[in-house]
C-alpha cells in the first residue's frame, strides 16, 4: 500500500499533473486515433513513459509528481490502464511519486466500489476525473455520492478545466463535449461538499474568468497551471497567482506533453512574481497533500 515518503527538503517542486499513458505491457490509456490526436495538437510525438521512467525522470530533476490515468471506458470504450497498478507501481517510488486513482462515474455503484478499494487497498491520495474525456457534466445529481466518498476519505479531486487537445480534429472532435469542462460546472461541487479539495486543472481557456471567480468564492477549490506553457498563460490568471490565490495556484505541466524543464524556463518570462513561486512550486501542494509536517 501506498505511503508517501517524500523528503521536502530535498526537492525542489512537486508537479501537480503528470499523466500515465502506458503501462508495462505497452497498453495505451487512450485508443490510437486519440494518441495521434493528442501528439499533433501538442507538436510532440515523444515517449510516453510508464511509471517507472516517469519516477526516475523527476528523481534526476529533484522533484515530486502527482501520477494518473483517466478511466473513461463508457465514453471511448477502450480499457483503461489501471490505477490499482499505478498506485503500487508509485509505492516502489514514495521518495518522488504521489498517486491518484480515477474511476469512471458513469459506471455507478462500480465507480464507489472501486474508488473505496483505490483508497483503503492501495493508499491513492486523490482521484483524477476529466469530464470532456470521461462524458459526464460533475454538476448532476447522480455523482454527489462520489463527491461525498471523496470528501469522506480527506483526498483531493483534480477536474480537467476548459479546452483540451483530445480529440482536437478529428472528425466531430471524436464526439467529445467541451462544455463539460467548463469550470462553473464544479461551483455546485464545491458548495455542497466544502470539505472536499477541488483542483481545477489547467489555465481554464476560454473560461478563466469563471474558473477565477469560483476559485475566490469557493476557498476548498485550487488551480493548477498545466497543460500550457506559462508564456501564454492568460493575464488575469498572472494577476490573481500575484495576489488573492497564490496560496492555491499550483505547479503542474501536463508530462509528457509538456515538461518541467520547459514550463520552469517559459515561468521566467512571465509576470510571476519570484516571492509567489516557491509556494506555487512546493509549498501550496506540500499542505494540500499534508506533506508538510
Amino acid at each position: 500500500m501506498y505511503q508517501p515518503a517524500i523528503d521536502l527538503a530535498a526537492i525542489t517542486a512537486i508537479d501537480m499533473h503528470v499523466h500515465i499513458e502506458v503501462d508495462d505491457h505497452g497498453h495505451a490509456s487512450l485508443p490510437e486515433p486519440l494518441v495521434a490526436a493528442v501528439s499533433k495538437y501538442f507538436r510532440t510525438d515523444g515517449p510516453r513513459p510508464a511509471v517507472e521512467a516517469v519516477a526516475q525522470y523527476y528523481r534526476e530533476r529533484n522533484m515530486a509528481a502527482v501520477v494518473f490515468t483517466v478511466d473513461a471506458r463508457t465514453q471511448l470504450k477502450h480499457p483503461p490502464l489501471s490505477s490499482a497498478d499505478i498506485a503500487r507501481a508509485a509505492a516502489e517510488h514514495a521518495d518522488v511519486l504521489i498517486p491518484f486513482g480515477s474511476v469512471d462515474p458513469r459506471t455507478g455503484e462500480a465507480a464507489l466500489e472501486l474508488a473505496t478499494r483505490l483508497i483503503e487497498d492501495e493508499g491513492v491520495r486523490g482521484f483524477k476525473f476529466h469530464p470532456t474525456v470521461q462524458g459526464f457534466d460533475p454538476s448532476q445529481e447522480q455523482y454527489a455520492p462520489l463527491w461525498a466518498l471523496i470528501e469522506r476519505a480527506g483526498v483531493p479531486a483534480v477536474f480537467h478545466t476548459g479546452q483540451t487537445g483530445i480529440g482536437a480534429g478529428t472528425p466531430g472532435g471524436y464526439g467529445l463535449r467541451l462544455g463539460l469542462s467548463n469550470p462553473m460546472l464544479l461551483d455546485p461541487i464545491a458548495a455542497d461538499f466544502p470539505d472536499l479539495q477541488i483542483i481545477m486543472a489547467h489555465p481554464s481557456v476560454p473560461w478563466q474568468d469563471e474558473a477565477l471567480s469560483v476559485a475566490t468564492h469557493k476557498h476548498n477549490t485550487w488551480i493548477d497551471l498545466s497543460g500550457w506553457s506559462p508564456k501564454y498563460f492568460p493575464a488575469e490568471l498572472v494577476r490573481y497567482a500575484n495576489s488573492m490565490l497564490k496560496h492555491r495556484v499550483l505547479f503542474g505541466t501536463d508530462y509528457p506533453l509538456i515538461t518541467p524543464d520547459r514550463w520552469l524556463r517559459d515561468v521566467a518570462a512571465t509576470d510571476l512574481k519570484p516571492e509567489v513561486l516557491p509556494g506555487i512550486l512546493k509549498d501550496n501542494a506540500a499542505r494540500l497533500l499534508c506533506l508538510a509536517r
